[in-house]
C-alpha cells in the first residue's frame, strides 16, 4: 500500500461520516480504519509477523499555546499520519526553532509513515512563532504543527 493510496483512504473515512470502520488488506498488510467520536484509530500487521498497533492518537493541542493576539497566524498542518520528528537524526540541529524564518518550499520536520521517512516543507514563507507538537510524537492527518506568522 502507498502513501499515496493510504492518505486517499483517510480523506475518505474523515469526510465521510457514516464509515464507522473499515478494513482493507493488501500486499500482505492489513489496514484497519475504526472510527468514534470523530477520532480515527489507526493499527496494521504484515502477513509473516504481527506488528504492533499505532499507538492512541491525541487530540491536536489548543490553541491557547500561541499568545491570543497572534490572530493573523498560519497553521500548518499535517498531511499525514505518522511520527513526527524535529531533526534528521536524533544527534543533529532541529530543521527550526522558534523565531526562524523560513520561505516556502523550506524543510521544517519530518513524518515517518509505514517505515518511511517524508519530508515536510513550508507552505508559506514567514516566522515560526510555534512548534505545536512534542518530538517524537504520533501525529494524526489534519493536526496543527507549527504557527506561522505569514510576511
Amino acid at each position: 500500500m502507498t502513501l499515496k493510496e493510504l492518505k486517499e483512504i483517510i480523506d475518505i473515512v474523515t469526510s465521510k461520516e457514516s464509515i464507522e470502520e473499515l478494513e482493507i488488506e493488501k500486499s500482505g498488510v492489513r489496514l484497519r480504519i475504526k472510527r468514534s467520536l470523530n477520532h480515527v484509530s489507526l493499527s496494521s500487521t504484515a502477513a509473516d509477523a504481527a506488528a504492533p498497533a499505532v499507538p492512541a492518537i491525541s487530540a491536536p493541542p489548543t490553541l491557547a499555546q500561541v499568545s491570543a493576539e497572534s490572530e493573523e497566524l498560519f497553521y500548518m498542518k499535517s498531511p499525514i499520519v505518522g511520527t513526527f520528528y524535529r531533526a534528521s537524526t536524533p544527534t543533529s540541529d532541529p530543521f527550526v526553532a522558534v523565531g526562524d524564518i523560513v520561505e516556502k518550499g523550506t524543510v521544517v520536520c519530518i513524518i515517518e509513515a509505514m517505515k518511511l521517512m517524508n519530508e515536510i516543507e513550508s507552505e508559506v514563507a514567514g516566522e515560526i512563532v510555534s512548534i505545536l507538537v512534542e518530538n517524537g510524537q504520533p501525529v494524526e492527518y489534519g493536526e496543527n504543527l507549527f504557527a506561522i506568522r505569514p510576511r
